[in-house]
């Protein structure tokens, strides 16, 4: 096999009531002929939009070279160990390869061999369709032609978690097929799904009902079987056959978790935050497919319940990746016991799955709004991953923080990583049939055809340290379209919209998309200029004193051991250091402390809530 160096590869690298009875009948709703919904808005396809110099980007091509480097024997190896067939290579270690170290919880070495192989592939597939790259495309078909001749139930034997891992095949598989336009994967999607389903229930397991089940050890009650019917609908949608959406909704937990989300009850309290965020995403695959009301319902309520009760300053949630009682303060408690705050690769994959999801069907801007904030506040922030499979998964809050890679290697953050940088593009733009939305603010391109004109538009931007954006456009011909561009809620009166160097003379609403209409021409320009008010956001309401510093979409990090003393007015006059720069000033009890955002932060000790006077 031809291998191709990072170093290399990086020099060269382009670029709420009545639920319950809808939930049930909704499985037998719609024939197999296609989906019941169009979303009114659609997502760009991988190679529509192009990101430009920035820290996105550079994030992409980390994670892009990363994946094409490791070596496919290494990756196929626990398949072909279970298999009995030659396997060479090193083993990868930490969750990724058999051991028999495994002891959980004190031992998690060899957890779930394999694991993260469809993350990766999905990763791979993905990116290969953003960049055009075909030795990216070629190391996605061989892995799948690898993994197909190892394909067999002996790789479920006595193994903990069959769901969790099965679902992150069959997402790789489904990827490869449709962004790496493998011939193989849907044939053996099928022949893994064969060698899967005997050891699965018959239907989506509680953590309770699984803990109430003989297990051989703890790690045996983790499985996430509520997590697949997304990729199960995904698959039948990209062609793989009629049983997958049967088996989807075999798998919707709607008794335990999507009808009384429907109906408005507030259930996340104590469950796995991650993985039931995930699952709202099989709560909307059911509504596309298959028209049910009940489970957007489900989805929408979930998710504004992680948005409304979960979150912290940062967009993340889930300290100790658990969901936490509404007026309970243990949101504003976890800051002194854990510096696990929120599962981030993962965490944000997921976030901006469900939040693209809503927004294409909805249209509301404050998806959006949650998109930027976790984007700038946690993932850009994460630290890039090591050779050795050391890995960034939590971001930490804790009064006294750092960043710090995960204990065990190759844990599941590292699966969601490539994917979630794979995704920039498809977050940052929407397009209808009247136009194009603007959902991120970040330096890109993207190209459509509008009414069969081909058109492009470049944005230039270093926001958020800088308030403004410019979006340039080319078209074949003049053409009369839409642009849309979000206006966060956050933003002050001061927002101002400009075409070639002129004020819009039309009302900005925060919280909502400014629409533009008119006859385009190339060499147009759009510019927008945010009000970017400084804002002060408790932890929860039983903590209003314990205060987070925000500018616009940023979150800020004061930075240091000790801090001294802050008022109010002292936060709110937080002064950047310089025109686009990622530090602010605040005076303190003791003197001027530095301020930063999360992506700005390498070794310093740093602390996110301040308690204030």
């Amino acid at each position: 096999m031809q291998k191709i160096s990072r170093r290399s590869f990086l020099k060269t690298s382009a670029a709420a009531a009545g639920g319950a009875v809808l939930l049930r009948s909704a499985r037998s709703a719609n024939a197999l002929a296609g989906n019941a919904v169009t979303p009114r808005l659609s997502q760009f396809g991988y190679a529509d939009v192009q990101l430009l110099d920035g820290p996105m980007l550079e994030q992409f091509r980390a994670n892009h070279a990363f994946f094409l480097s490791l070596d496919d024997d290494r990756l196929l190896k626990p398949f072909r160990q279970k298999a009995g067939l030659p396997a060479p290579g090193e083993d990868m270690g930490g969750w990724y390869s058999f051991s028999a170290e495994f002891d959980p919880p004190r031992n998690m070495t060899g957890y779930i061999a394999g694991h993260s192989f469809g993350q990766y592939l999905s990763g791979l597939a993905r990116a290969s369709a953003v960049t055009g790259s075909k030795p990216t495309q070629q190391k996605v078909q061989r892995l799948v032609r690898g993994f197909a001749a190892t394909v067999s139930k002996k790789f479920y034997m006595d193994y903990p978690l069959p769901a969790y891992t099965f679902d992150k095949t069959n997402c790789g598989l489904i990827d490869a097929h449709q962004f790496a336009a493998d011939p193989e994967a849907l044939a053996v999607l099928n022949h893994a799904t064969d060698a899967v389903l005997p050891f699965l229930p018959e239907k989506a397991l509680t953590r309770a009902e699984q803990e109430a089940r003989p297990h051989k050890n703890i790690a045996f009650t983790w499985d996430e079987t509520y997590t697949l019917p997304e990729n199960f609908y995904l698959a039948w949608q990209r062609g793989a056959g009629p049983r997958y959406r049967h088996l989807a909704e075999r798998f919707l937990q709607d008794k335990d978790y999507f009808d009384p989300l429907a109906e408005g009850e507030n259930v996340l309290p104590g469950q796995h935050a991650y993985s039931h965020l995930n699952a709202l995403c099989s709560a909307f695959q059911c509504y596309l497919v298959s028209g049910s009301d009940a489970h957007l319902r489900a989805a929408r309520n979930g998710f504004d319940f992680v948005r409304t009760t979960q979150s912290f300053a940062t967009g993340g949630w889930g300290p100790d990746e658990t969901f936490r009682a509404p007026g309970s303060g243990e949101i504003g408690e976890s800051l002194e016991k854990t510096h696990a705050s929120f599962e981030t690769p993962c965490g944000a994959y997921g976030h901006f799955k469900i939040a693209r999801y809503l927004l294409s069907v909805s249209g509301d801007s404050r998806y959006g709004d949650s998109m930027e904030r976790v984007l700038y506040n946690t993932i850009l922030g994460a630290k890039p991953l090591l050779e050795d499979g050391s890995s960034f998964y939590y971001s930490d809050y804790n009064d006294s923080a750092s960043k710090f890679y995960h204990q065990d290697k190759w844990p599941c953050c590292s699966g969601t990583f490539p994917q979630i940088t794979a995704d920039y593009g498809i977050s940052s733009y929407f397009r209808s049939a009247r136009g194009v939305y603007v959902n991120l603010y970040v330096p890109s391109k993207v190209t459509w055809r509008q009414n069969g004109t081909l058109c492009s538009l470049t944005q230039r931007t270093n926001y958020p340290l800088l308030a403004q954006s410019s979006l340039d456009l080319q078209l074949d011909q003049p053409e009369e379209f839409e642009i849309a561009l979000r206006i966060p809620a956050w933003a002050g009166s001061g927002t101002q919209v400009s075409i070639n160097g002129r004020k819009v003379d039309q009302d900005i609403s925060p919280g909502a998309f400014f629409l533009v209409r008119r006859t385009w021409k190339s060499r147009d320009r759009v510019e927008i200029e945010f009000d970017m008010p400084m804002r002060l956001e408790a932890v929860d309401p039983q903590h209003p004193n314990t205060l987070a510093l925000t500018h616009g979409p940023l979150a800020l990090f004061a930075i240091g051991e000790s801090f001294g003393q802050f008022d109010r007015s002292q936060l709110m006059h937080a002064a950047q250091t310089s025109s686009g720069s990622s530090d602010w000033q605040v005076e303190s009890s003791t003197g001027k402390v530095r301020f930063t955002s999360f992506a700005s932060i390498r070794s310093e000790k740093y602390r996110l809530y301040q308690k204030v006077l």
